[in-house]
Parts: structure tokens; C-alpha cells; sequence
């Protein structure tokens, strides 16, 4: 995390010497579904859990600041944005078959680091994204055995489409995917909980 955070102050650092620089506002939805294709079963005791991804998409929001470096055609966009998502699982009683819909909501802070290219009022752009966990989600099972643990910090990709308009509105959609398989463990059992989001924002240019 370190690391990342050294990274981010050198573009920053490095981005005022570059010509045409902007700095930015901006905030936006995103829609959530998660990569966890196969059910797990924790046990705790006698007891067992079925736990499995629950149908649909879960929604969050996003709002931070950002700097765009143009140069000629190509442009540098690094992001800060405070992120939330939600997990949506479907957890099941075994010895019962007593089913409930669980949800848990991340706080994180995620950096994004965009490359693209304008054609006119139009850019493409794609890059590297880090999230940084604050805090931890509710329980997912009410059970002193089986504490759920996360990663601290998790790498993953966004890839998308912009808009400008007068120059100093933007509109971004984009898709983002993760990198990191696991990034929780209930019990002794990792979760392939990737997210995959797509996420739209609204911005301004100063």
C-alpha cells in the first residue's frame, strides 16, 4: 500500500510540469455483481453454511477529485475517490434449510491511474485501479467461529468511454474488473468475491 501511495504522490508531483493541466470534481453511481460462481460450505461446530451469491446486481456511489495532463491526443487522468459497493450473498442454514438474504457494504478508497486518447469531445481511456478497504462490513454469519477477514487492499482495471462537453463537463462510463481472486475469508474459506462494476460519473473541469 505503501508502495502505491509513493506512486500516486510522484504523478501528482509530476503532473504540474506537464502542459494543459486540469484538476476536477467528480461523483457517480455504479452497479455491482460479483464473480462467485460456485457455492462454499463453512461449518462451525455440528453446523453448516451454505453461502452463494445472491441473483441481481447491488448498487453504489463514488465521488473524489481528479487531475487530467493533456498532450496533444493523449491525456493522464489520476483519480482519489472514496467508493462504495455492496455484496449481496444468500446464506442458508444446512441442518434447517433456513435461507436469509445477507448484504454486506464496503467502504473504500479507490485510485484510479486513466490513460487515453480525445477525438474531439469524445475519449477512450484504460488504466489500473488500487482500493483501499476502510473499515470492515458486517458479519456475514452470526457465529464467533467463523469471523470474516478482507484484504487490506485489493488491484484491479477500468476500461471505458468519455465525453466532454464545453470543455469542462465530463461524462464517464466505464467497466471495472479486479485482479485479486480472493479477497475475503469466511473461516478457513476464501470467498472469489471479485467485483465486476460498471460505473458512471458526472464531472467538472477547473
Amino acid at each position: 500500500m505503501k508502495k502505491l501511495f509513493v506512486l500516486l504522490l510522484a504523478v501528482f508531483i509530476a503532473l504540474p510540469a506537464m502542459p494543459q493541466i486540469k484538476f476536477g470534481l467528480k461523483a457517480g453511481a455504479s452497479t455491482t455483481s460479483i464473480s462467485m460462481d460456485d457455492a462454499k460450505t463453512v461449518t462451525s461446530g455440528s453446523t453448516s453454511y451454505l453461502v452463494e451469491k445472491a441473483e441481481g446486481a447491488s448498487y453504489g456511489f463514488h465521488a473524489g477529485v481528479f487531475l487530467r495532463a493533456n498532450i496533444s491526443k493523449l491525456y493522464i487522468q489520476p483519480e482519489v475517490l472514496f467508493a462504495t459497493r455492496s455484496n449481496d450473498y444468500k446464506v442458508t442454514n444446512t441442518s434447517t434449510l433456513a435461507d436469509s438474504l445477507k448484504t454486506q457494504t464496503f467502504n473504500k478508497l479507490d485510485i484510479p491511474v486513466m490513460i487515453g486518447l480525445k477525438f474531439g469531445p469524445v475519449r477512450i481511456n484504460g488504466g489500473p485501479v488500487g482500493s483501499v478497504n476502510i473499515g470492515s462490513p458486517k458479519e456475514l454469519i452470526d457465529d464467533p467461529d467463523l469471523k470474516a477477514t478482507y484484504a487490506s487492499m485489493t488491484f484491479g482495471y477500468q476500461a471505458g468511454l468519455g465525453l466532454d462537453i464545453v470543455k469542462r463537463i465530463t461524462i464517464d462510463l466505464r467497466y471495472e474488473g479486479s485482479l485479486s481472486k480472493y479477497q475475503s475469508k469466511l473461516g478457513d474459506i476464501a470467498l472469489d468475491d471479485r467485483p465486476n462494476a460498471f460505473l458512471l460519473s458526472l464531472g467538472i473541469m477547473f
